[in-house]
Parts: C-alpha cells; structure tokens; sequence
C-alpha cells in the first residue's frame, strides 16, 4: 500500500477517484462536488483553502482510497473554531496558518472523510483502522513543511475513537442537533409523537407560514432552471450581507452542482403570489439529508422552520431517508424534534506546549459540551417514549 499527494481533482482524474470512491453515495465525496469547488473558483488562488487529495493506492497502482484535505491561510467556513489558538501563536510570535485540514470545505456535516469503495458507508471496522495509518502520514508532511497543525474535523465518532490511544492528539467535542426517522408514516403520526403543548405549537407555526399566502415547493437538483438557481444565490448571498460579508461560494458553483449531482440535491422555495422570497439548499444521499444553505429575501414569521426543518423532514419521510443533518448549531431545532448529538473532531498540535495548553482547554470545553448535551436534550418536544 503507498499514498500519493494531489493539488488538483483534475490531476487524480475523474475514473481513479470514482475507482476509489466505489459506490459510496455521500454526496461529500463526489468527484463532481470536489471539481465543482475547483472550477467554480470557490477554493483555490485568493481563497485561503489549498486542495491536497491524499491517494491511498495498492501495490500495482490501484486506487484505494481519498482524504480531502486543505492547506489553510485563514479558519473562515470551517465550524471548528480555533481562532483563540491562532490569536495565542501570534501573541507569542509564532506562525499558525498555513495549517492542515482534513476535512469538507464549508460543511459541518459529520461523515466518512476517507472515501473508499472497500467501505462505501464508512461502517467497516476493519477498514477504518486505516484512519490512524494516514494521520501519522499528516503529522509526517506536515514536519516535512514545518505546518503548526493538521485538524480532521466532523469525523464520525467511531473513527474519532480510533484515535484515542495516540496521546499526542487532542480529542475535541461539540454539540448539534439532527433529526432522525423512528420508523415514522407521515408528518401527522411523526408530530403525533410530541406533548400535547408542544405539537400545537408546531402545527400553529406550519399554519402561520399558510395565512401568510406563503406555498412552498420542493425541487430536485436535475429539474432547476437558471433562474431557480439565480434566486438561490441571490438569497444565499443575503444570508451573509445581513452580517456584513459574502458568501464563500460562487453562483458557478451551484450551477455545475445542478447540472453535475442533480439526483442528490434538493431545492426548497417559497413563494407569495407566485414571486419567490425564500430558499433553502440541501443535499441528500439513500440515508440522510443534509441542509446546507439558506436565505429569504422578505422576512416572514416561521418560514425559516418551515422551509429548512418542516420541508426536510417531510421529505425524509417521503424517501424513506433515516436521517437530517440540518447544519451547525442552532437550539431552535429542538422544538422541532432535533436530538442533540456530539460532533467530533481530532487535533494534532506540533509545538508541545501549546499541544499541552489546547489539550487542557479541549478537555475542560468537553466538560461543559455534555452538560449542554443532556440539558437540551430534556428541552425536546417528544413524549417519554424517546
């Protein structure tokens, strides 16, 4: 078995990554998904995110497998953060960027981040143990360059579990909230599981976005016009105007994607009189759904659940898909039925002292993410049954 380094999807070429990958259908893993980024100019030159595809091959060349990662000038769009880290290098004169993630750009979705066809669902324990193997190839180029860190970020539990027994990495938690299907029919026998109080409040909310006037569509990605993705844009660039910035990804990007992955994104609008005001982008493979980016152009009481957690669930249970990954943070979801779960992430920290220092800080951070853990999870709407 040998690994190589790759700067470029394009370089790997789409038929040896797609050999890698197998049949896996995380839609993060995707040749389209990774060359969309790439071409789009979403990363790259002026980005601050540097691609480097680790290629893990057999003996006679065949290829094995693929860990995203990125050189980093900057933590902006990673949902991890460690800018107080940086803050601390740089008080004491030290160099922290350019560092290491392994990792999604822009995406705090918790999965496989070694794509393989020997473990297209990231479930093989056997395979997984190849995990630990690459990150001491990580901390090797990273000495190599002399890089201050290498981070594997949104990794799923098991796998950050593989890593315990390595003593010089620093173990991290955090906490978001997913909703997952227990065998539901439809929204009426799904909302039926909620205390009395708390699923009136849910069907008040639904039924506050309809005497608005407010329809909403769900559209898969093969079936959106220019037009649909233009509106999109326009409100996933508002999301981030609210706050003063723009948004990392290009309309390009969303473009090639529509085109590219159409059977496994999901586009939900809504609309007043017939003109669109709001948007919400997801994606989805034959487990999960994964929602990802949201905007609205006029400001409507609940719309935000409606079209970024209603939508997606009665989605989910019209696929028959197990699981919705809505994105980072946000203890509104609760209300709504998502659980909270842990999220894990691995640090290697090459200055000693400051591994010391972080892993203390990671350590005591952990202490409070649990307690945050079984707090909200008393907040959820379910009856006793859950």
């Amino acid at each position: 078995m040998k690994a190589q380094w790759f700067n470029s999807v394009d370089q790997i070429g789409e038929a040896k990554w797609q050999a890698a990958i197998g049949e896996t259908r995380y839609p993060f893993a995707q040749f389209a998904f990774h060359q969309a980024l790439e071409q789009s100019k979403s990363i790259g030159d002026g980005t601050g995110w540097y691609p480097e595809y680790l290629l893990v091959m057999d003996d006679d060349d065949s290829p094995l497998a693929i860990a995203p990662t990125y050189l980093k000038t900057h933590s902006q769009g990673e949902f991890v953060f460690d800018w107080s880290w940086a803050d601390a290098y740089q008080r004491y004169g030290m160099r922290y960027f350019p560092k290491r993630i392994w990792a999604i750009p822009f995406s705090p979705v918790t999965g496989v981040r070694l794509f393989s066809h020997l473990d297209p669902k990231g479930d093989d324990v056997e395979f997984s143990h190849l995990y630990p193997a690459l990150a001491e190839l990580m901390t090797q180029a990273n000495q190599e360059r002399d890089f201050s860190s290498w981070h594997l970020l949104f990794t799923k539990p098991e796998h950050a579990a593989l890593f315990a027994p390595n003593k010089d990495l620093i173990q991290r938690i955090s906490c978001q909230f997913h909703w997952f299907n227990r065998g539901y029919k439809d929204m009426e026998e799904y909302l039926s599981h909620f205390s009395s109080r708390k699923r009136k409040t849910a069907r008040k909310e639904r039924e506050k976005v309809a005497k608005e006037g407010i329809t909403l569509t769900r559209t898969i990605g093969r079936d959106l016009t220019p037009a649909d993705i233009d509106f999109f844009y326009l409100c996933y660039q508002s999301t981030y105007a609210k706050r003063g910035q723009q948004g990392y990804l290009t309309r390009e990007f969303f473009g090639q994607l529509a085109q590219d992955m159409g059977e496994q994104i999901l586009l939900v609008q809504a609309f007043r009189e017939g003109e669109a005001i709001a948007a919400s982008w997801c994606f989805f493979d034959d487990h999960s759904l994964y929602g990802r980016y949201w905007g609205c152009m006029e400001e409507v009481d609940c719309l935000h659940f409606e079209a970024c957690y209603y939508q997606g669930i009665e989605f989910c249970l019209e696929k028959g898909l197990q699981h919705f990954d809505p994105g980072t943070q946000g203890e509104h979801k609760i209300a709504r039925g998502f659980e909270p779960v842990f999220s894990h992430s691995i640090h290697y920290i090459a200055h000693e002292g400051f591994r010391d220092a972080i892993g203390n800080f990671c350590e005591e951070e952990a202490e409070a993410v649990r307690e945050y853990h079984q707090d909200t999870h008393e907040l959820l709407p379910f009856k006793q049954e859950i």
